[in-house]
This record gives structure tokens, C-alpha cells and sequence, in this order.
């Protein structure tokens, strides 16, 4: 059996990505934390971790046992809520963008909200450059949105591919510009996409404009113009363009979660944890 102590240490390497980092998190020395690496891998009977002088990446085990040690953690979490009642208590202030708050964060946040009935939630949904934008001035605590290139922060949930979507029944004619519908600025995939075209020297215009996915999804099905989606979120009545079309490929988007950096409380890291437990398990369903 893992001692909790030492599973905690080490998804405090994997997130923070290093031993000194994990040190200053978990208020202890980097000799300590080191340590306990070597006991858990011990206890484990394999490598958890790489280490250079740089940097620390998780093994393949280490990387199954990640998964382990968050469930075990927060199995532990909830029993000591439930049974002792959480202390916990203020306000954690979330951003997400539609491709979170309309399918399963909700059930995350019950599941939270159960063991920490102390604690209030504040959502707020938006398109995802706001709301970094909102978090960088500390007026949200954790976000979860997407990106196609350029933001290094926060953990990687999951990536997939950023997809043209248009009318399944529909034929592609346009004898100029190709018609597009897009989320207002700033936005990810309008980035990602118009970025494409220019590369492709590819005549466009925007012809439909919406702060909603339903909206965008409305217009390509409707066949007045095309709409770059993650593949996931095609759903019936859509069909997946490409080069066979005329059209450029696309980058991938990923999707994350981000927490607040300066003075940030351990509720906030719970919820954060509890995020990329469910997303975990979304991904390998």
C-alpha cells in the first residue's frame, strides 16, 4: 500500500514540474522531497520520474501512477470531508468557456460543492483570451478554456484536433471568399483559422458572428458558412472539411485549467485537482 504522504509528494513534482518548486509548495526541503520520491519508488518497485539537470519528466509507470495517486488522494479528501465536515470556507470565482460549462464541469462542481459546502462558486463563462486576461488581474481564481499556440501556463487536460465544420448535406460553393462563422474577438480558433488561410493565400470573409458554440453550429448547419470547431463538438448535421476541400489543415486545440498564482488557496488546488481527475477519465472513456 502507497502512503498518502508520499503520493502527495509526488503529484506536487508532477505538477509543479520539478523537485524545488514541489519543495516550496509542500513547505519542505528539496532533500525531503527528494526522499520521498525514492521511498514511493521503492514502494512502487520501478522509475516514477526522469531527472536531468533542468527538468523532471514523468515515466510511462509514473505517468499511471499519477492518475492512482490523485483518485487516492481525493478519496481520502472526501472521506475526511464527509465524515469531519470541511473546513474550508470563502469563495472560489471560475471562468470556463462553453466547451466546459455546457457539457460536464457542472457535475464537477456539485461533487465539490458536496464535500466543501462551505466553500460559495462563482461562474462566469466567456471566450477563453478574456478570461486569462481576467485571471492574470486576479479577478478570477481558476479558468478553464483552450488554446492553439502560445500560452505556457496551467496543466494540459487533453488535445484534439481543430476541425473545419460545415453542413453534412451540404455542398461547399463559394466563387471568391469562403464564408466563415466565428466567436467574437479574441478568440483561439478564429486565430488558428485565419492564420491558415493567409498561409494558404485563401480569399475569406466573416459572415456570421456569435459568443456561442449552439450559434457558429446554427450557421454551419444552415450552410451559410464554415466554422473552425474541436473535432468533438461536430455533433449530428455536421461534416468535417479539409484539404480534399480546398481548405488548409488545422492545429490542435488543447484544453486546461489554470489557477491564480499569487497567493493561491488550497481549495483552489482542490478544485484544480478535481478537474484534471475528471477530465482524465473523459479522456480515457
Amino acid at each position: 500500500m502507497f502512503e498518502t504522504e508520499l503520493l502527495r509528494t509526488f503529484v506536487a513534482v508532477a505538477d509543479s514540474g520539478g523537485f524545488t518548486r514541489a519543495a516550496e509548495r509542500l513547505h519542505l526541503t528539496q532533500s525531503a522531497v527528494s526522499a520521498q520520491i525514492r521511498r514511493l519508488e521503492d514502494q512502487a518497485g520501478c522509475v516514477l520520474l526522469t531527472r536531468n539537470t533542468r527538468s523532471v519528466a514523468l515515466t510511462a509507470k509514473g505517468e499511471t501512477l499519477l492518475s492512482y495517486a490523485r483518485t487516492i488522494l481525493h478519496l481520502n479528501e472526501d472521506a475526511r470531508a464527509r465524515l469531519a465536515g470541511s473546513k474550508f470556507t470563502g469563495t472560489i470565482r471560475i471562468g470556463a468557456s462553453e466547451d466546459f460549462a455546457s457539457t460536464w464541469l457542472p457535475y464537477v462542481l456539485r461533487g465539490f460543492k458536496a464535500g466543501n459546502p462551505g466553500v460559495a462558486l462563482e461562474v462566469e463563462v466567456g471566450i477563453p483570451p478574456v478570461l486569462f486576461q481576467a485571471l492574470d488581474e486576479e479577478r478570477l481564481d481558476l479558468v478553464l478554456g483552450s488554446r492553439c499556440r502560445g500560452e505556457t501556463r496551467g496543466w494540459s487536460l487533453w488535445q484534439e484536433p481543430l476541425v473545419w465544420a460545415f453542413a453534412e448535406h451540404d455542398q461547399l460553393a463559394f466563387q471568391e471568399a469562403l464564408p466563415l462563422a466565428f466567436f467574437p474577438e479574441p478568440c483561439p480558433y478564429r486565430e488558428a483559422a485565419l492564420a491558415a488561410l493567409a498561409w494558404k493565400q485563401q480569399p475569406w470573409q466573416i459572415a456570421y458572428v456569435c459568443p456561442s458554440i449552439s450559434g457558429v453550429r446554427a450557421a454551419a448547419l444552415a450552410g451559410l458558412a464554415v466554422t473552425p470547431l474541436p473535432r468533438s463538438a461536430l455533433g449530428n448535421g455536421l461534416r468535417e472539411l479539409g484539404p480534399v476541400d480546398g481548405l488548409p489543415e488545422l492545429p490542435n486545440a488543447e484544453f486546461l485549467v489554470c489557477i491564480v498564482e499569487n497567493g493561491c488557496r488550497e481549495p483552489i488546488r482542490v478544485l484544480a485537482d478535481m478537474i484534471r481527475d475528471a477530465a482524465t477519465r473523459i479522456d480515457a472513456g
